[in-house]
């Protein structure tokens, strides 16, 4: 039986990452995996689906008793995914989609090096900042600190081996898809990180010279 191949999503807060994996979730022939998390559920989230969520005291039990295959602090909360279920997809012969933050994405690859790491951009920051509004859970001053944090994000670009631009829903999935066929030499990371993370630079700078 052929060993599953272990695909990471991740990107930006706001940039879809999320949405492109509700899509992914309705393909029986992907396994995928549900991280755990000790933020609060937003709202329309279903426990077991979207996150399974639980306190720091149950989360940090499950780093003493190595049961993580990654985790991460995140905006003063604890992600991680757990591992025996990945672990039992993978050796069963199913491809496994995790959608995770940034930090675990290369703590991930770390540990398997054939795992394939894909960062989904937004079209632009201003998208980016229209979408975090949209959402109503966060003041003006956790956007503009989100947005900043996006950047730095942004700047990780290098560590990840594709890209996926999330303006349209349904071709950032089929992008997504054709990386899993091998197709995705078009989004390739190598040698379009600079370019890509500049183009997002220069739209901040734009932004805040323009007193926005």
């Amino acid at each position: 039986m052929r060993q599953g191949r272990l695909f990471v999503i991740s990107g930006p807060s706001g940039a879809g990452k999320g949405t492109i994996c509700d899509v992914l979730k309705k393909d029986p022939s992907f396994g995928l995996s549900v991280s755990m998390t000790t933020r609060a559920p937003r709202e329309g989230e279903v426990e077991g689906v979207n996150y399974y969520f639980v306190s720091r005291r149950e989360f940090k039990k499950m780093i003493a008793e190595d049961g993580f295959l990654e985790y991460a602090g995140i905006y003063r909360n604890f992600y991680g995914t757990p591992k025996k279920p990945v672990m039992e997809m993978l050796a069963g012969g199913k491809d496994v989609i995790l959608e995770i933050e940034m930090q675990g994405a290369v703590n991930v690859k770390r540990s398997f090096p054939e795992a394939v790491l894909i960062f989904v951009l937004p079209p632009s920051l201003a998208v980016l900042r229209g979408r975090l509004a949209g959402r109503g859970t966060e003041t003006e001053e956790q956007i503009a600190l989100r947005t900043k944090t996006s950047l730095e994000e942004i700047g990780r670009l290098p560590e990840y081996d594709y890209f996926v631009f999330n303006d349209d829903l349904d071709d950032a999935v089929e992008t997504v898809y054709a990386i899993v066929r091998g197709e995705g030499e078009a989004n390739r990371v190598e040698g379009r990180a600079d370019a890509i993370i500049q183009r997002f630079k220069e739209e901040n700078d734009a932004f805040i010279s323009g007193g926005r």
